[in-house]
């Protein structure tokens, strides 16, 4: 009788608008909870405690009550629903989750959690081992399927609302539009007072100015490149005739087009020295100082910091700005998934250069099997294709496997001049912080106060065998008649917590780079960007192909260069090819994986398992026939086992697949 009399006054006008009443209340007091808890992540509370989110709510209330009416407007539809539980846990799991991922990210590196990191999330999944230990991903694992069978709880047996449809509707829409109107005039007036931007000069900073659910909203919004004010055909043809002025005026050496021209981008590589207060027990790079002190070298600017490899990698490639794109966007997984642009590849090949790739890490990672077809590249050499090679404790292969891999690709082509292009990944973080090397080589004695000193130990020791791999290849580059230039760069900083204050630079944006050759180039140092690099050290071998290799070596001191360079890019990359006459001139190519060809030279059977002998095999070649892959075993790059029953002994009949860790077929290879 107690109950019935609960459910009638709950049901009574005065009953329903109390509840409406409270439902208005604990809707955004469960929407300022969900906000703080994400601003804790995002600001690092567990690991740097409360002064920066203290900061962030103290001095930039409008940002942060931004913040708060975006999550309120996403629960706001509950109001229409009668699992309204079900809604506001489903949203607030999502928000959590999502601030939970950006607070573990920035655990391991300096650029928080965008919407582009979605798009790499396989590739995300595959290095997760890399930073977190088994018992850590299982009980991941656990908690995530708790939490699905909760919402499915909620959603099946879960509280109803009781109230009719036409109340939910006029509630539901009450909502939405008071939270939507609070929401554009709190944003209006953050803007107006500039606690608010949509301009991200930097990734990390903007997220701790404006917040994460603001910031993570712009990275899926802001996206590509806006067009210029001004963009038209005429205002590229002056561009045009301004670089073919300035090209006649420029003091080119004459063109050399025999000398191979090599890159290797360095995972994370950087002089430690460059750190303020860090005292190491030897110089851990003693190969780079040298080579700064008798080779053209100077500070680059890279557009990332702590992560973002494929951004440099892109500049380098193509001369372009990333920085121009939407804030945390990957080009690669953007506009180059389907479309060409021009790059030092399809310069190069246009002077008669055969063009390499090559990667110590999987194919996939940032869709490089694509966009490198995109890019101009002949074939491109990734871990699948190489012997099996050694890692670091942390589980990246190591640099030593790609000396041999570049002096393949070199050889490939004895008739033409090379252009290789190299990706390193041993320096990869992230960095444990409790010791994991049993006597390290080289041993930190003093350390910033913000940097763990297990962590730098770790990242120079790696960084030093990486300094070995230069010394290595530069000796075999030596012993070759080939003129060579080697383009050595960081592509950006570690991720150990580094503050500009700690670097001797002031920015957490230079690494350094190095230009040897085996020909006694002229010495000419500067400090330069990473869109720049390429026009630099190909203008050292007088070598102006393409405009915007052009466009850098003559236009950099011209006061309309910034806002050319945005024009450039936008007609070649989302505008109407006015550069190109209408349409790109530039066509996918047909690449190759692998520069070495796998083949087999014979099969036998031994102890109820059958060999192939051949060449250039890998861990990652499976035996296939008509086109089912066989359990096979790699014993060296000369031998596969088969554990299964080819049902042939005709070699013929059989074919060699590289196969990905993802079970993806990234090549076929039919055995003459």
């Amino acid at each position: 009788m107690k109950r019935k009399s609960l459910n009638m006054a709950a049901c009574s006008p005065e009953g329903k608008r109390r509840w409406w009443l409270s439902a208005y209340l604990w809707v955004p007091v469960l929407a300022l909870l969900d906000t703080l808890v994400i601003e804790a992540f995002n600001h690092k509370i567990f690991t740097m405690g409360f002064a920066a989110l203290t900061r962030f709510v103290t001095q930039f209330p409008l940002a942060f009550l931004t913040n708060l009416l975006l999550v309120l407007l996403t629960l706001s539809p509950a109001f229409f629903l009668r699992r309204r539980a079900f809604w506001c846990t489903l949203v607030s799991a999502i928000w959590l989750i999502g601030g939970g991922v950006n607070g573990f990210i920035l655990m391991s590196r300096m650029t928080p959690f965008t919407t582009a990191d979605l798009t790499v999330l396989n590739t995300g999944l595959d290095t997760l081992p890399n930073y977190m230990s088994t018992g850590y991903i299982i009980l991941l694992a656990v908690l995530l399927v708790a939490l699905l069978a909760f919402l499915v709880f909620l959603l099946i047996w879960g509280p109803k609302s009781r109230e009719k449809l036409p109340h939910r509707l006029l509630t539901g829409v009450c909502a939405v539009a008071l939270s939507a109107l609070a929401l554009t005039g709190c944003w209006k007036l953050a803007f107006k007072v500039d606690q608010l931007s949509t301009s991200f000069a930097n990734l990390a900073f903007a997220y701790d100015d404006y917040g994460f659910p603001y910031c993570f909203l712009q990275t899926w919004l802001n996206k590509g490149i806006r067009e210029p004010n001004g963009y038209d055909q005429e205002d590229l043809d002056r561009i045009k005739a301004e670089i073919a002025k300035d090209v006649e005026k420029n003091d080119l050496p004459a063109a050399q087009t025999d000398v191979n021209v090599v890159y290797v981008q360095l995972e994370s590589f950087m002089d430690p020295s460059e750190i303020e207060g860090l005292e190491l027990s030897e110089d851990a790079v003693p190969i780079w100082h040298e080579l700064e002190e008798n080779f053209s070298s100077g500070y680059l600017h890279v557009p990332v910091v702590g992560a973002g490899t494929a951004n440099t990698e892109f500049e380098m490639l193509t001369g372009m700005s990333s920085k121009l794109f939407g804030p945390g966007e990957y080009p690669y997984k953007t506009c180059l998934q389907d479309q060409t642009a021009e790059s030092i590849a399809y310069d190069l090949s246009e002077l008669g250069y055969a063009t390499h790739a090559i990667h110590n890490h999987r194919a996939t990672f940032y869709t490089r099997n694509i966009v490198y077809a995109n890019l101009g590249f002949d074939d491109f050499t990734s871990l699948e294709y190489m012997p099996r090679v050694q890692r670091t404790p942390k589980g990246w292969s190591k640099d030593y496997v790609l000396t041999s891999q570049i002096e393949n690709a070199l050889d490939a082509t004895e008739d033409q001049p090379d252009l290789v292009f190299t990706v390193s990944v041993q320096g990869h973080g992230s960095y444990p912080t409790e010791p994991v090397i049993e006597n390290p080589t080289i041993t930190v004695t003093k350390s910033p106060a913000s940097v763990n000193q297990y962590s730098a130990e770790y990242y120079v020791n790696q960084i030093h065998e990486m300094d070995i791999f230069i010394g290595n290849l530069i000796e075999e580059l030596s012993e070759r008649s080939e003129k060579t230039i080697l383009i050595l760069y960081g592509d950006h900083l570690p991720s150990l917590n580094l503050e500009k204050s700690d670097m001797k630079s002031g920015s957490l944006y230079e690494t350094k780079y190095v230009i040897w050759n085996n020909f006694n180039l002229p010495q000419e140092d500067q400090d330069i960007y990473a869109y720049q690099l390429s026009a630099k050290a190909l203008g050292s071998i007088g070598i102006s192909q393409g405009l915007f290799t052009q466009f850098h070596q003559s236009c950099k001191d011209e006061p309309t260069y910034r806002t050319d360079l945005k024009e450039l890019q936008y007609d070649t990359l989302y505008g109407q090819d006015y550069l190109y006459g209408g349409s790109s001139p530039y066509a996918a190519t047909d690449m190759k994986m692998g520069v070495a060809k796998i083949t087999a030279t014979g099969m036998y059977q031994r102890d109820g398992c059958w060999y192939i002998q051949g060449m250039n095999f890998s861990p990652y070649c499976k035996v296939a026939v008509d086109g089912k892959i066989l359990d096979t075993t790699y014993i060296n790059n000369m031998l596969l086992r088969m554990n299964e029953d080819p049902g042939t002994m005709d070699i013929h009949d059989l074919s060699i697949s590289v196969v990905d860790m993802h079970k993806e077929v990234l090549s076929d290879t039919e055995l003459d």
